[in-house]
């Protein structure tokens, strides 16, 4: 019994023989999505079903995963420890970001060590060579190169060549015959995932898969994407900046909002081992408006400076605008900031920015960021060598926030001397020439930190 592709609505799930503009039972428009429909006997799946036993789960011996090293240390600390064997990696980011250029660097790496096939959907081999030359990678035997878009000659080649690890650049580019829309459909990508995915549990074999984004910074293609892969990756940068920041989202196989912080120069991306030497390299003391902030990504802990400008506004209502953190948060802590600390800023302009480009989404900059709002509306600088972290609450207690004798030490090795924090995250350890300060409310800061 041979395969049928029908149209299944997206909204209402009916299902019809041929596409159609509008479904007739839900009457949504451009909802038709092509679907392969398969007799039970020639069930692409059936591979994956390799557990039919039901077992105890304490009779189940858990063995650590066999991973292969990078050697780039910033991309193995966001994995977990480096690429776990079998596994399934999604690479997403801006075009021109840098991720064809770190993912053949790590190409280069592996290939002293396993093979690895590089399967190139949007470039030549040519331009492929181009790029390694511009990195001054040699290659070798182990490092093979293949441009092509058919998934089906995709599998031969895996299935001749035998390789540790397949690279695919990129996804949206891949199609295979079974489906008669075009590459970069919902249903292509979605159903080459699904494959590689497939094929990369029965083989052993790791399998990194580049996408592309949409306007809004997310992977483009159906959301069953990111829950197909074991593991999601984000390539962040500014437009004007070298740097650039690889984040996990989503990782089976290790931590997750872990981040890798690199450098991109004409021979490619250069990891930074000190980001927070990086992103406190312009700060000076003594500046209103300022304050550094002691956040953490994932294992990481990182020092960060936080500005802010506070100005009198001319119109009404007054200018805020966050960048590097949510603005919802900032109006909430400006409404807190008037309540509890009695200074009125509803016509006042107020802008925040991370320095560096980072963003830090967890509630910990809190107590930044309003030192930094109420430095600039006072125009006074706080003490020198001050860090601090602290979430502030609606009713104007600090409270404790995570890992914080790691956020203490670190900001200890970088030279600050006075570090303020939530009481209940004050370290037992003496700490010689260090002023460790905690609080319980937000009023105590005005004595504390000026």
């Amino acid at each position: 019994m041979s395969n049928k592709v029908i149209f299944e609505c997206n909204s209402c799930g009916d299902k019809h023989l041929k596409w159609q503009g509008k479904c007739n039972s839900c009457g949504s428009w451009n909802s038709m999505v092509e679907t392969i429909v398969e007799s039970k006997k020639s069930n692409k799946y059936d591979g994956l079903n390799s557990a039919s036993t039901i077992v105890d789960l304490s009779n189940i011996v858990a063995q650590e995963v066999d991973r292969i090293k990078s050697n780039i240390l910033e991309l193995d600390r966001v994995l977990g420890g480096g690429f776990a064997n079998g596994s399934v990696i999604l690479i997403g980011g801006d075009p021109g970001i840098g991720k064809s250029t770190l993912i053949l660097q790590v190409m280069s790496q592996i290939s002293n060590q396993s093979k690895v096939l590089y399967i190139t959907g949007e470039e030549s081999i040519e331009q492929v060579a181009i790029r390694a030359n511009r990195l001054s990678i040699k290659g070798n035997s182990n490092l093979r190169v293949m441009s092509e878009i058919g998934l089906n000659s995709i599998i031969n080649s895996i299935n001749s060549e035998c390789p540790k690890m397949i690279v695919i650049d990129s996804i949206q580019t891949m199609y295979t015959d079974m489906l008669q829309s075009a590459p970069g459909s919902v249903s292509q990508v979605r159903e080459c995932a699904s494959i590689l995915t497939r094929i990369a549990k029965q083989k052993n074999i790791t399998v990194i898969m580049i996408g592309h984004v949409t306007k809004d910074g997310t992977i483009a293609g159906p959301r069953v994407l990111e829950h197909i892969v074991d593991a999601v990756l984000y390539f962040e940068g500014e437009q004007y900046s070298n740097y650039r920041m690889l984040r996990g989202v989503k990782n089976r196989f290790g931590a997750v909002n872990e981040l890798g912080i690199f450098a991109m120069t004409d021979k490619g991306l250069k990891e930074v081992n000190n980001p927070s030497a990086l992103f406190l390299s312009s700060y000076r003391n003594n500046i209103p408006g300022s304050c550094i902030l002691i956040t953490q990504e994932g294992t990481r802990p990182l020092l960060v400076e936080v500005q802010a400008i506070v100005d009198t506004s001319h119109i009404m209502p007054p200018k805020r605008l966050a960048v590097g953190m949510d603005s919802y948060r900032l109006s909430m802590l400006i409404a807190i900031i008037q309540r509890h600390l009695q200074i009125q800023l509803f016509d006042q302009d107020i802008f925040l920015n991370v320095v560096g480009g980072i963003k830090v989404n967890e509630p910990a900059i809190d107590l930044a960021v309003v030192l930094a709002i109420v430095s600039s509306f006072k125009n006074k600088a706080t003490l020198p060598k001050l860090a601090v972290f602290g979430e502030v609450g609606l009713t104007g207690e600090i409270r404790t926030v995570q890992k914080g004798q790691e956020r203490i030490k670190e900001s200890i090795k970088l030279g600050f001397e006075r570090i303020v924090v939530p009481t209940a995250n004050l370290s037992k350890e003496n700490y010689k020439n260090i002023d460790l300060i905690g609080i319980n409310k937000l009023s105590e800061i005005l004595n504390t930190c000026f």
